[in-house]
């Protein structure tokens, strides 16, 4: 009985997940319409509470219009000369996109903006364009491999895999999902709701495309990759691999709903802090400096200071060890305007602050310090310190201090923290040692211990001893200071840095050949 109970809650979630994805898949053109599914309009709505369709128009209209500002370049208070970028080339036959028919706007009424978006230079819908080549419908046609990934209020994530073998993430409105779900109750229209929805997915897609940086999720860029050995058998060296991050967009119909957007977007990994905490301190450090990049930019972008209104770990992804942010639909650029300080107060779970009103009637800075404490409470304050370089610590707790006490904005925060990037990688962070009392190790090229190991923490790898050094005078420290330590092996690897990886072994009983490896073991006597 226990069996066929849990044999029938699983076929009951693989249907409901496998019906959620081809929702999402399903490309017009592609394939008819599935029998029994309606291909009419869906019921007109009634009204509903707090003005009927007239306030939902009313919010579809606000958001259609934040879309425009973000999409044309309107710059918030403060900002510079925004770029003249438009987003994406939707057009019938256009690069990177075969529909079958071009979508046709829909009018709401009582005078909400149709959807899709209207063509026209600038527009984040139909008819703009923007540089590289695009995914579109096409694209979503052959996929495998689909998965759900999560969902938000909003949005719902799947993993799919693209005919080249390209895994990317789908992002679409989460049909299920509180925010769609909620406005159908309050208004009782169910695509009014649907394209209110969808303007958050639409703003995010314009945000992705004007706030272009390494640490934003995007597209086009190559990038290199390290592979860190498994073993020290691992004859692997480290390749640089040149690939494509693919971006783009699709106009689809779905369920009763014609035209619902689903975005394609780089695939990361979700930040999962327990696992950061058990990496290695110069991948964490890694992190904080992405994101101090990350908040820089977004204090200084084309379209002014931005924050992220929702600004948590599940809002960011990991991709190649660089943190990028991947949720854009709450974030905000206007800063807050006040008449006093008493308007400029910063509200944080543990503690507030209380920010100048400039005198032309805005808080001063009070976009980038929101992003700069958050990036305290949630990141620098649980990655920075622990177990870095001794010599390095002073300065990574005056990071945390300075961000914790929002004393510092970004550019100083930044700046700080490219300061630990050069210390460390040029090595001046190593502390004076003497050779006096050292012991001597012979020098035994192309070779390698295959066994031997003992764990240490933290270590590149968990069944063995594997760090990073940045000289071989770095290395005799570390197997000096390990009690266990009576040899090491400095491989071909490097990290992020520049830095070689080297395993430090208990012995040297059974030394192999390998030409990519280096081994050094102690003395006796």
């Amino acid at each position: 009985m226990r069996r066929r109970r849990a044999a029938v809650a699983a076929g009951f979630c693989a249907s409901f997940l496998l019906g959620s994805v081809l929702n999402v898949l399903f490309a017009p053109g592609s394939e008819p319409p599935r029998p029994g599914q309606s291909s009419g309009p869906s019921p007109d709505p009634g009204p509903g509470r707090r003005g009927g369709r007239g306030e939902l128009a009313r919010q579809i209209r606000a958001r259609y219009e934040e879309v425009q500002r973000y999409s044309r370049g309107g710059p918030g208070p403060g900002a510079g000369r925004p770029e003249r970028r438009r987003l994406m080339d939707l057009a019938p036959g256009g690069p990177g996109l075969q529909r079958p028919r071009p979508p046709r706007a829909r009018p709401l009424p009582d005078g909400a903006p149709g959807w899709p978006p209207a063509p026209g230079p600038g527009s984040p819908g139909p008819g703009s364009s923007g540089p590289g080549p695009r995914l579109g419908c096409a694209a979503l046609r052959n996929v495998s491999g689909a998965q759900y990934v999560g969902s938000g209020y909003t949005k719902a994530v799947y993993r799919v895999r693209l005919p080249g073998g390209v895994a990317v993430a789908l992002k679409a409105v989460d049909f299920s999902g509180h925010d769609l779900g909620s406005c159908v109750r309050e208004f009782g229209a169910r695509r009014g709701c649907y394209r209110l929805a969808a303007h958050k997915l639409l703003k995010e897609m314009v945000l992705l495309e004007r706030l272009r940086h390494p640490n934003v999720l995007q597209k086009d860029q190559s990038r290199g990759k390290m592979k860190v050995p498994e073993s020290e058998n691992d004859e692997a060296k480290t390749r640089i691999r040149a690939e494509e991050e693919l971006y783009g967009y699709c106009y689809q119909d779905s369920e009763d709903i014609p035209d619902t957007l689903t975005t394609i977007t780089e695939l990361g990994a979700p930040v999962e802090m327990i696992q950061l905490l058990q990496t290695s301190w110069e991948d964490r450090f890694r992190i904080c400096l992405s994101l101090g990049r990350l908040l820089h930019h977004l204090a200084h972008s084309p379209l002014g200071s931005v924050t992220l209104l929702d600004f948590r770990p599940r809002q960011f992804v990991l991709v190649d060890g660089e943190l990028k942010v991947t949720d854009l639909d709450d974030a905000r650029v206007e800063e807050t305007p006040c008449t006093g300080s008493a308007d400029c107060t910063l509200e944080f779970p543990a503690r507030n602050f209380t920010l100048p009103c400039s005198a032309q009637g805005w808080c001063e800075a009070m976009n980038e310090k929101r992003n700069l404490y958050n990036a305290y409470r949630f990141f620098f304050t649980y990655l920075l310190p622990h177990s870095a370089p001794p010599s390095l610590r002073p300065l990574l707790d005056s990071i945390v201090n300075a961000t914790g006490e929002l004393t510092w904005g970004v550019d100083e925060t930044l700046a700080q923290l490219e300061k630990v990037l050069h210390l460390y990688r040029s090595g001046q962070y190593l502390q004076n040692s003497t050779e006096a009392g050292r012991a001597e190790y012979q020098h035994l090229p192309g070779s390698t211990i295959p066994q031997e190991d003992y764990r240490c923490w933290p270590s590149y790898h968990h069944g063995s001893c594997l760090l990073s050094v940045f000289n071989l005078a770095e290395a005799v420290d570390i197997c000096e200071s390990h009690a266990q330590c009576q040899a090491f092996v400095v491989t071909n690897q490097t990290t992020w840095t520049g830095r070689q990886l080297v395993f430090f072994k208990t012995g040297w009983s059974h030394v192999v050949p390998d030409p990519s490896k280096t081994t050094y073991v102690r003395a006796s006597g």
